[in-house]
């Protein structure tokens, strides 16, 4: 029973390449993901994480994916609607505001959750 998606929008199969057109006979099925028209296989260290954090008695939320380099917008708290460049994150984000034409910036903690991709 799932109480919400964890990822909204996607379904995770293990099938073989010759299946492939079989797969998109499924009801709501669009595209299989890959690279370059590729099906491309998620590792099995990274199913097997999710497998386990899910199974687990702890609580979990799906969280964005950030990476150090990404453009972001400030959604919530005094900055909302602020856009930068991510330069850390972990539980905090640091947030660089820059003007390029000057070449000049700032920057700012944040909480991590307080930031997404954009």
């Amino acid at each position: 029973m799932v109480s919400f998606p964890l990822f909204p929008g996607y379904c995770f199969a293990r099938f073989a390449s010759q299946d492939r057109p079989t797969i998109f006979t499924a009801i709501g099925v669009v595209q299989i993901l890959g690279i370059n028209g590729h099906p491309t296989p998620i590792p099995e260290y990274e199913i097997q994480a999710v497998r386990q954090l899910v199974t687990s008695t702890l609580p979990f939320d799906p969280h964005p994916y950030l990476k150090e380099g990404m453009e972001v917008e400030v959604i919530r708290g005094p900055l909302a609607g602020l856009r930068g460049l991510l330069v850390r994150k972990g539980s905090r984000a640091r947030v660089v505001v820059a003007i390029h034409l000057i070449q000049q910036a700032t920057s700012v903690e944040l909480d991590a959750a307080d930031v997404r991709a954009v």
